[in-house]
């Protein structure tokens, strides 16, 4: 069955110029998606190389056919980006001068009713970026404690009325399993107070945010993933990195600082003793947003926000 992988790549030429790409440069787009940016670094190519990253199967297959003219300047590997030094050792590759990551949910994924990502579709509870997982949103929902859901719901969507909603899902799944993304829906919405339901967003989209972080175990990487590809990157390389909520983002800022700053010994210490340098340097403070035209064109990119720093 053909896939029709449609996702639009934000920030597109930010994250082109960001990365000031060499011709000669070694470059790993860790999100590969259906392959935007990745086409955009490879074609800049001449004698270099790009490796192509995603652990959803129906991004690998779109990412390859959009990068198969390129040749072997463009490399597709399924695998989350987690797992970059693992990619690059077998692929005999010691050092990088570049890494893009597009911590966003694809379009496809969102738009493809069954893979269970979205409160606007009736589907099978599922939210799994790579189904080669065991864990779906059917297991979080129908395993997990009514404490567990309420800590997941307020820390991973921020949801002022996690308690009331996980109480509604404890309920409800003691008389049959919730097995489909409009009853869950429909569970959160009864939850929530009318008053608090008007206008703004639809009243299921933290809650659904917040399931697919823990099916994904998206923050846990996240930090772990920015060291490691620090590690394998040449000095004057660059990392861009694009987040669309809030706990992303300070994730990517937190360990961007850190990594800039170096020393950790606490302050009271006349010197340093810890030896720890600088590994990156901010390239700009404050994070880079789409421009007027593009949120005009593609409004699902309002919320990105993109992160550049240095390998010193």
């Amino acid at each position: 069955m053909e896939i029709n992988f449609s996702h639009r790549s934000v920030l597109l030429d930010e994250c082109i110029e960001a990365l000031a790409i060499r011709g000669d440069g070694i470059y790993v787009d860790g999100t590969a998606g259906g392959g935007g940016h990745s086409f955009e670094i490879a074609r800049r190519l001449t004698t270099g190389r790009l490796i192509a990253i995603d652990q959803d199967e129906a991004a690998i297959a779109a990412a390859g056919a959009r990068l198969a003219p390129l040749g072997e300047r463009a490399t597709v590997v399924r695998s989350n980006f987690s797992e970059v030094a693992s990619v690059l050792d077998s692929l005999g590759i010691e050092k990088i001068d570049g890494i893009l990551l597009d911590l966003g949910v694809s379009s496809y994924q969102l738009d493809t009713s069954e893979r269970g990502f979205s409160y606007n579709a009736d589907a099978p509870l599922d939210m799994r970026m790579d189904r080669r997982r065991e864990k779906s949103a059917y297991t979080v929902v129908n395993t997990y404690s009514e404490e567990q859901l309420k800590q997941i719901l307020f820390t991973y969507g921020e949801e002022r009325y996690a308690a009331r909603i996980a109480a509604r899902i404890a309920a409800a799944r003691e008389q049959a399993p919730i097995k489909t993304t409009a009853e869950l829906s429909e569970l959160i919405k009864g939850a929530i107070p009318a008053a608090a339901r008007e206008g703004g967003h639809h009243p299921a989209k933290r809650s659904f945010q917040a399931i697919r972080i823990e099916v994904n175990g998206e923050l846990d990487v996240i930090a772990p993933a920015l060291k490691s590809a620090v590690a394998r990157m040449n000095r004057g390389g660059r990392l861009a990195v694009i987040t669309f909520h809030s706990l992303e983002d300070r994730i990517v800022k937190q360990t961007f600082a850190e990594l800039a700053s170096g020393c950790v010994c606490p302050k009271s210490l006349p010197i340093c003793v810890c030896g720890n340098e600088p590994k990156l340097k901010l390239i700009a403070k404050k994070p880079i947003l789409p421009s007027e035209a593009e949120l005009t064109e593609n409004p699902r990119s309002r919320s990105a926000k993109l992160r550049v720093a240095e390998k010193r």
